[in-house]
């Protein structure tokens, strides 16, 4: 049973870095002063735990009064296919609702479009490099429920 949590502590943040530095920093090549930035402080982190084991993270943003960015969305290799990308992804959006955003930004990394366009994201800009990696600019408007 896999279960999604907001990182609430120093510890569950620092297992969220522990995730992406596996994925970003070991598998992918980005460097580990790109992957860890200034935003990490005021971010809201969210983990998919597998047990006691951090298996995937994630992190929102406000970048505008109603407006959020999601970044460092990431999978342990050996747990990718499970759709744990979709969990994440679902929860971060409930957050986003549950605290006013009414528009979600994300830079997708251009192999994951199809998995972010299955989840109503649409593509905003050409591709552009990113820590020598390919991406493209994705938004996606939030509806509010009442």
């Amino acid at each position: 049973m896999y279960v999604v949590k907001i990182a609430a502590s120093d510890i569950e943040r620092e297992a969220a870095f522990t995730v992406r530095k596996k994925v970003f920093v070991e598998e992918q090549g980005v460097p580990l002063t790109l992957e860890l930035d200034e935003f990490d402080k005021s971010a809201s982190h969210f983990l998919v735990y597998d047990g006691p084991k951090a298996i995937a993270a994630g992190r929102i943003r406000n970048v505008g009064s109603d407006v959020g960015k999601v970044e460092r969305v990431c999978v342990l290799k050996e747990y990718r296919g499970k759709h744990l990308g979709v969990l994440i992804m679902k929860a971060l959006e409930k957050h986003a609702e549950q605290t006013g955003i009414h528009k979600i930004l994300l830079n997708a990394q251009s192999y994951a479009i199809p998995f972010y366009e299955k989840l109503g994201y649409r593509v905003t800009s050409p591709e552009f490099m990113d820590a020598d990696i390919p991406h493209r600019a994705m938004e996606k408007q939030i509806e509010l429920t009442v």
